[in-house]
């Protein structure tokens, strides 16, 4: 069959470990052989990234903001075992806090429903899209250890000195802790805008969860934000789609989704949505079934990767040169949802079939009970599996066919 062709390129991010064999697996036997199209690779390894001092990242990030497409492998954040192991310079960021902050993007995950594998919570049939804004909280924190009787202190002083704010946090009178963080009204914005385009792109309603009754200037920021754009800019086109926004107070929303039967995106603050993202994974079954999709606040640019991390106990067993049973769906779907992105901006319909028969492929195929050990190890003892090379054939002979 002749190779689909695309006009634009994708960029290709490498990564590491057992993902990084996936990875190659993916392109050698689904993109490749199927598609006449240019991919403009960064190799994301850490080595790599060690040899670069991480330029490679940076390089890579601006590669995607430039071509608006990228997809990416799970790569190591590295720990002082893994400075040791790959013998560092340094310990390096997280090349997706790197890129995150380049593309200014928001983090969007989403489950790949399986009829035929459990979910712990059986009544979600639709998705529950967890979208993140990563900026800020308390991963921007600065922490301190009270050792004295004292007063702690929180204060703002403006640049050209006119303005001093200050306001007592604690009295302490025994040894403790105290911490702040922070956030700035552009990001905000940046957010809200990336969470109601991606809602209008997928036609489902969005909550936006806070505790502004009690963070009652921190949180009540994030609400007001998110009301004057949607009143200004989307309510008309959301009416128009059939779809809705709302705010809930973040207790009422985890009681919410615990009922509902999914079909909508919750866009939760940094900390919220780190928490929340992995649970409503698990309620899935496995982040083995969970994409990620960074997107722009204009929607027009995209970074699409699987949830989950580089497998390192298979690529033990790979070293060894042993067979494993790994699950590549995630990745496979981060291929899709890139390919399917390109298709849009490039209005290539040949090309978006063919990441939604990809797709679906690989749904047919675990649902007709074809899968690897993790997932198989879910469904019960009875359910037999294949190993990784096993797999792609099948998904390759029915790309084919």
């Amino acid at each position: 069959m002749p190779k689909i062709k695309v006009k634009n390129p994708i960029v290709d991010i490498n990564g590491d470990e057992m993902a990084r064999v996936i990875w190659d697996q993916i392109k050698k036997s689904l993109i490749i052989p199927f598609l006449d199209l240019d991919l403009l690779e960064f190799d994301l390894s850490i080595t790599n990234r060690n040899i670069t001092d991480d330029r490679v990242t940076v390089d890579a990030a601006k590669a995607i903001k430039k071509n608006s497409v990228g997809v990416k492998c799970a790569t190591i954040t590295p720990d002082d075992k893994r400075i040791v192991e790959y013998n560092l310079s340094k310990k390096f960021p997280s090349p997706n806090g790197t890129i995150r902050n380049i593309l200014n993007g928001t983090i969007f995950r989403e489950p790949i429903i399986i009829k035929s594998i459990p979910k712990i919570v059986n009544h979600w049939n639709e998705s529950v899209v967890i979208a993140r804004h990563a900026f800020g909280d308390i991963y921007k924190s600065k922490e301190i250890d009270i050792k004295k009787n004292g007063k702690l202190t929180l204060r703002f002083e403006s640049n050209d000195k006119k303005e001093i704010i200050e306001e007592t946090i604690f009295e302490f009178n025994s040894p403790g802790v105290g911490i702040s963080y922070f956030n700035v009204d552009s990001s905000i914005r940046d957010f809200a805008y990336s969470c109601f385009n991606f809602a209008l792109d997928r036609k489902i309603p969005i909550f936006l969860s806070t505790k502004n009754t009690i963070l009652q200037k921190y949180d009540e920021r994030f609400k007001n934000i998110f009301e004057e754009i949607f009143e200004n800019e989307f309510k008309i086109k959301f009416q128009h789609n059939n779809i809705t926004y709302q705010h809930r107070l973040i207790d009422d929303m985890v009681a919410c989704m615990m009922k509902w039967s999914g079909g909508f995106i919750w866009a939760c603050k940094n900390y919220d949505g780190d928490v929340m993202s992995d649970l409503v994974a698990q309620g899935y079954g496995s982040l083995g079934l969970m994409t990620s999709v960074l997107q722009s606040p204009d929607g027009k640019i995209i970074e699409t990767e699987a949830a989950h991390g580089t497998i390192t106990s298979h690529y033990r067993q790979h070293q060894k040169g042993l067979e494993t049973s790994t699950n590549p769906i995630a990745s496979i779907f981060a291929w899709t949802r890139a390919l399917s992105h390109r298709a849009k901006l490039d209005k290539n319909r040949a090309l978006e079939e063919f990441a939604k028969k990809l797709e679906n492929i690989c749904i047919e195929t675990l649902e007709n009970g074809i899968m690897t050990k993790d997932l198989a190890l879910m469904v019960g003892p009875e359910q037999k599996w294949v190993n990784t090379s096993q797999l792609f054939k099948i998904l390759k002979n029915k790309l084919e066919n």
